[in-house]
């Protein structure tokens, strides 16, 4: 009982770190910059933590349990989706800055937070990509650390617990932030969107180059 405390403990710390890595937090960043709803930022973040998980499950067990193997450029390719995704999401909140210039009033959420407050389609689509690109690492990991499959199986649910609890934490600090009074200036809104979306994609680019250049997947020839 006392190593199965230890492992669930463990899986479920790691899993809130895991969501805070920087192409997570960049991502939800981005998507929840268009809201100024606490709620709704924490359902985005649920959302992602879901679509994530799920697919991270899905795949590890395969792994784990079916002895897939992911070759290396399928998981090159899933990496630059990912660099690929933010630049695009990025790219959804420079239109402010690329369109008509003109923002909307601080009681006024703009057209995306509109669409987007429809469904959580995208979110969780977010993190079903991200969730594709470390899937394979993830499982091979828990797999190396523990052979038995009932116990890696266990693992990957805690540590998919742990993920959306933190992404969720992520979301709602990133909300607290956005509807603070004094960043209530439709201006200022303005700007931190488009702030989100130069940074998502100019760390899109980075990652577009660090996979397809640096590691190899646009230059090598296998």
């Amino acid at each position: 009982m006392m190593g199965l405390l230890t492992v669930s403990v463990f899986a479920l710390l790691v899993g809130m770190r895991h969501a805070t890595d920087a192409d997570h937090v960049i991502a939800v960043t981005t998507i929840v910059s268009r809201h100024r709803s606490v709620g709704s930022a924490i359902a985005i973040g649920g959302a992602w933590g879901i679509g994530h998980s799920l697919t991270i499950l899905v795949v590890g067990s395969g792994i784990i349990l079916l002895g897939w193997a992911v070759p290396l450029r399928v998981e090159l390719s899933m990496e630059l989706a990912v660099g690929v995704m933010l630049i695009a999401l990025g790219a959804a909140n420079l239109d402010w800055l690329l369109g008509s210039r003109k923002p909307h009033s601080p009681a006024e959420p703009p057209p995306q937070a509109l669409s987007a407050s429809r469904g959580l389609a995208r979110p969780m689509l977010v993190g079903v990509v991200h969730g594709l690109a470390g899937s394979a690492a993830v499982a091979l990991l828990v797999l190396a650390a523990n052979p038995a499959p009932a116990w890696s199986l266990a693992y990957l649910v805690v540590f998919g617990i742990g993920t959306i609890l933190g992404m969720t934490l992520i979301t709602a600090a990133i909300a607290l932030a956005f509807v603070n009074p004094r960043l209530g200036s439709a201006r200022l809104m303005g700007r931190l969107r488009v702030g989100t979306g130069i940074l998502s994609v100019g760390f899109g680019l980075f990652l577009v180059y660090h996979v397809g250049i640096v590691e190899g997947l646009f230059t090598s020839g296998g």
